[in-house]
């Protein structure tokens, strides 16, 4: 409780939301200072080339990470 720790994985939205995860790219831990976000690029750039489209959260990470879609 009150440790909030988020997993940035790639879901088919198909599938019920607690369903299993196509694939665990990073995570976000908001509690330290500053915030430690890990994401792997090649793997975001690639979901991301493929058609993933990202939550407006994830969207935001990708953002600060530099994390950008290539057309």
């Amino acid at each position: 409780m009150k440790k909030p720790f988020h997993r940035i994985v790639v879901m088919d939205k198909r599938r019920a939301r607690d369903s299993r995860a196509i694939e665990t790219l990073g995570y976000y831990d908001p509690k330290t200072n500053p915030a430690n976000i890990k994401i792997n690029k090649a793997r975001a750039l690639y979901w991301l080339g493929v058609g993933a489209m990202p939550s407006d959260a994830v969207g935001l990470l990708f953002k600060k990470q530099g994390i950008k879609k290539v057309s």
